[in-house]
């Protein structure tokens, strides 16, 4: 991720995030290396980041993972991981 990411929409458009990418505009490829990142690095912001780290890091996981649900809405959930019905 970045600090500060241009996406040009169009010739004078441009979108810009302070944090990254809109996920919308990731390639599946790339959704899922954000994602991976993301969850590697969660103990650690958790236990030993600053306040602002934390929340920056709960906000990137939500957009990402809001995404690859809107993407991935019938995804495969592995019957054996399930620990209740529900």
């Amino acid at each position: 991720m970045t600090d500060r990411a241009r996406l040009d929409a169009g010739e004078d458009d441009a979108v810009v995030f302070e944090t990254g990418i809109d996920p919308a505009a990731l390639a599946d490829e790339d959704l899922f290396r954000e994602l991976s990142s993301l969850h590697r690095t969660r103990l650690d912001a958790l236990r030993h980041g600053p306040d602002a780290a934390l929340e920056n890091h709960l906000r990137r996981t939500a957009e990402l993972e809001t995404e690859y649900l809107a993407r991935y809405p019938g995804r495969e959930v592995d019957p054996s991981r399930l620990t209740q019905d529900f």
